[in-house]
């Protein structure tokens, strides 16, 4: 563990408050994650369960995080409905998630994923929080329900936080999110995922790598 995280922990264990900002564990997004999901996701068991994309975003271990998810069923407002292409009132399964690093109190982002809660009612065990964190992640969870996810679309924005936003992810002032919309397609063409993600500005980096064709 690096020393200034080692120092937080020992500030934390005696009940020293510094007022320091320290250095935070960074976030490292590239667009190669959603192969390394994909290819996850048809692992064995015991290699899902060992290592996460978050573990692979920060070279943490996964001791060495603290994971959270919430889930409710929610009808869906226009703007979510325009985006999966269905009539506005659909039923959503909305999942939303937090991990930060264990010496730390704020999570690397701000995950809100969203599953049509018809596809996701095909296997119960979707419906199911305490099944979280599931090996394998959502390419895994959609496997489960005879879903292969052909590609990933990510529009990344940024802007000014939200107040709420400003306190969850302890941002110093001035600091803006980055947004990412991420819109996973079956093989058939449908959406079957939309996730919004919203990152620190302060800490973390999206790195992007183009395959080009060659002559």
């Amino acid at each position: 563990m690096p020393r200034a995280y080692e120092e937080i922990a020992d500030e934390r264990q005696h009940g020293r408050d510094t007022h320091v900002r320290r250095p935070r564990a960074r976030v490292v997004r590239d667009s190669g994650r959603h192969q390394w999901e994909k290819d996850r996701a048809r692992r064995p068991p015991a290699v899902r369960a060992a290592t996460g994309a978050t573990e692979r975003d920060t070279g943490l271990l996964p001791d060495d995080l603290v994971f959270s998810a919430r889930y409710r069923t929610i009808e869906a407002p226009g703007e979510l409905a325009e985006a999966f292409g269905v009539c506005e009132g659909t039923a959503l399964l909305e999942r939303s998630y937090r991990t930060r690093y264990a010496a730390e109190t704020a999570p690397f982002s701000l995950v809100t994923s969203y599953l049509p809660h018809a596809l996701a009612a095909a296997n119960p065990d979707l419906l199911d929080v305490s099944r979280e964190p599931w090996p394998g992640g959502t390419h895994h969870q959609l496997s489960t329900v005879g879903i292969e996810i052909d590609r990933v679309e990510e529009r990344v924005s940024a802007r000014p936080p939200t107040p709420q936003e400003t306190r969850e992810l302890e941002l110093p002032a001035g600091t803006a999110v980055i947004l990412v919309r991420k819109t996973s397609y079956d093989t058939r063409g449908r959406i079957v995922d939309v996730s919004d993600v919203v990152l620190p500005g302060d800490r973390t980096e999206l790195f992007f790598t183009t395959r080009l064709e060659r002559w």
